[in-house]
């Protein structure tokens, strides 16, 4: 590959190019953008996942100390599978005043900016390093960055600052809650439908977690949130079952049904404390299907974790990019980000990049020209800053 300096445009359209749905493998990006930043001298490190078919990148440009800033972006993108897309979804297309393509938003156009970024770090004259982390799955529950972030520690200096790319239409958002998941297999009984009694019907078993979960959220509406939570939309930690399989035959009771029960959690609340109320029912379920047949059983195996982001007391990266940015508002998210598995590895986290989530994972994925060019401008202010600091 040519040392050639690429626009952020040209970085997006080649990022975009690559269909790296979580369910594939993202080596070819990864490849590519690998080859792309040694060909302008700067050193990269890869860590792969157990399949050895993903892999995360991570990069340092600037002088060898710690201290440095980092840019956090992940690789995957959602599916597009059904979606009524007007374009290639898979190539950067430009109608009016929107480029337009899976990933553009959600996050590949934060990406391209940050691989330009750290180019042109390598041919500047830095005080302080600047860090490229590229992570994989993160839209399947963040499971990427936690092992990327500890290789990060043992082999690159010790960064200060994180600043993870999502969509917040460049303002800075300094709280997201927590989110944390659990595989969840109920083992029922097989009868004729006709005597039910005699055996235990998984489904039937599940819909109760199910209808908990309904409970949970409406007990936790109905609840006077706490200072903390009040920042969020909703104001509470909610429970949801997005997806649920089982059964045989309409005439037989299921032998087995699996779904996941997930919980977006507010910041000062703690993912234990959910699992334990999410066990207590799982408990008494339980019991109930014992009683009819002992070999029942549910078993629950934990899925993912994802730590809320907090707000920092006089944090070094929101302050770092309210300067930048001119925004001194209170902004929060509901979704869960790498920016609190950062932030739990003891790095000073924000979130701030190009376009609206609103736009994620939806058909004719689009960004907004204006807001892409507001990511370009932010990354020239930052690297003048880092040579001047």
């Amino acid at each position: 590959m040519s040392s050639q300096r690429l626009t952020p445009f040209e970085l997006m359209e080649k990022l975009v190019s690559f269909p790296t749905v979580s369910r594939d493998s993202n080596l070819p990006l990864v490849d590519w953008v690998q080859d792309y930043l040694e060909s302008h001298g700067i050193v990269t490190h890869r860590h792969y996942d157990e399949t050895k078919e993903k892999a995360a990148l991570f990069a340092h440009a600037g002088p060898n100390i710690d201290g440095g800033i980092v840019l956090s972006g992940h690789t995957d993108v959602v599916p597009v599978d059904g979606q009524p897309w007007d374009s290639d979804p898979w190539t950067v297309t430009q109608r009016k005043n929107k480029y337009y393509g899976r990933g553009v938003c959600d996050m590949k156009g934060f990406d391209a900016l940050a691989i330009w970024a750290i180019v042109e770090a390598s041919y500047s004259r830095l005080t302080r390093p600047l860090q490229l982390a590229l992570s994989y799955d993160e839209e399947v529950g963040c499971l990427g960055a936690p092992p990327m972030i500890e290789k990060m520690l043992e082999v690159l200096p010790k960064a200060s600052a994180v600043i993870v790319g999502e969509p917040s239409t460049m303002l800075v958002v300094t709280a997201h809650k927590g989110g944390i998941g659990y595989a969840t297999h109920v083992v029922g009984f097989e009868v004729h439908s006709s005597i039910s009694h005699t055996g235990v019907s998984a489904i039937m078993s599940g819909a109760k977690i199910v209808e908990w979960a309904n409970e949970v959220n409406a007990a936790n509406r109905a609840n006077q949130p706490s200072q903390i939570a009040s920042m969020f939309d909703p104001p509470y930690t909610t429970a949801h079952v997005g997806m649920i399989s089982g059964g045989t035959a309409h005439n037989i009771t299921a032998k087995d049904c699996h779904f996941s029960v997930d919980f977006r959690i507010v910041a000062d609340e703690k993912g234990d404390d959910w699992y334990e109320k999410l066990m207590g029912r799982v408990r008494e379920i339980e019991a109930d299907m014992k009683s009819v047949r002992g070999e029942t059983y549910i078993e629950v195996t934990p899925r993912f974790f994802v730590p809320g982001l907090q707000p920092e007391e006089n944090g070094e990266a929101e302050t770092l990019v309210r300067q930048l940015t001119g925004d001194n508002g209170d902004h929060v998210v509901s979704y869960g980000t790498e920016a609190g598995q950062f932030q739990h590895r003891g790095y000073s986290a924000v979130i701030c990049g190009p376009g609206d989530i609103a736009q994620a994972h939806q058909p004719n994925e689009f960004i907004e020209i204006s807001q892409f060019e507001s990511g370009h401008q932010f990354m020239k202010d930052l690297l003048e800053r880092m040579e001047k600091s």
